[in-house]
């Protein structure tokens, strides 16, 4: 096979054996080319852009930006991006906001090298690939207005990709100098975007801007890490 038949592919996760790993089983294949690894969110985002792969695998859970902001930034510079989600451990409201988002694949983590290799394929083609666990899922949570506690789903709120960024910073703990070196505004605009947080969430303390981090999925709870 030539290179230039090859599907380009841009590998998004923050564990480096998972990456390294990915990229030993594509490059056996023979049928594609990584073009760039990222190592956070915000690296995709960046990679993304300039390389203008065929398809970039994202995991959700990254650092300083996860996967779910750095999608919704990449498509908005790109409509006709194609990602495909490798998910682990997410609910099915964050699988569902995924699709909401643009992506056009989503697979678990533990699916074999022959669906994940089906997937790259089948999106580079211009079509939508879910697993058979991820279609499944989608399918229950839209027919299932309630969670597994018998309480009805809370509607998402709606926060600006800049907000986002904001909380997942705040949840690592970064503190207001830093998060405004690191998104290149100023201080008083971070403030100004915790206090949107606080207001639009209900949520008074930077306590309870991490415990809603963790539990909407914008950052990964750390037993989580240490299972993984």
């Amino acid at each position: 096979m030539t290179a230039s038949n090859q599907i380009t592919v841009l590998l998004a996760d923050d564990h480096t054996v998972v990456r390294k790993g990915l990229c030993s089983l594509l490059n056996v294949d023979g049928h594609f080319k990584i073009v760039g690894e990222a190592r956070t969110g915000r690296e995709a985002v960046k990679l993304a852009k300039e390389l203008r792969p065929d398809v970039i695998l994202m995991d959700l859970a990254m650092p300083e930006l996860n996967g779910f902001e750095a999608t919704r930034q990449i498509l908005a510079d790109d409509p006709k991006a194609k990602v495909v989600i490798l998910s682990a451990n997410n609910d099915d409201g964050q699988i569902r906001q995924m699709c909401n988002v643009g992506v056009v694949g989503i697979l678990e983590k533990l699916e074999s090298v022959e669906i994940l290799t089906k997937a790259i394929r089948t999106v580079a083609q211009g079509k939508t690939f879910f697993s058979a666990a991820m279609t499944k899922r989608l399918h229950s949570e839209s027919e299932n207005p309630f969670t597994h506690h018998g309480t009805r789903k809370a509607e998402n709120f709606r926060l600006t990709s800049r907000e986002a960024e904001v909380l997942q910073l705040v949840a690592e703990g970064s503190a207001n100098k830093r998060i405004a070196a690191e998104l290149g505004i100023s201080v008083k605009t971070v403030e100004k975007h915790r206090q949107n947080l606080m207001d639009k969430l209900n949520i008074h303390d930077t306590a309870g801007l991490t415990r809603y981090a963790i539990s909407s999925g914008a950052i990964e709870n750390r037993a989580r890490i240490a299972i993984n």
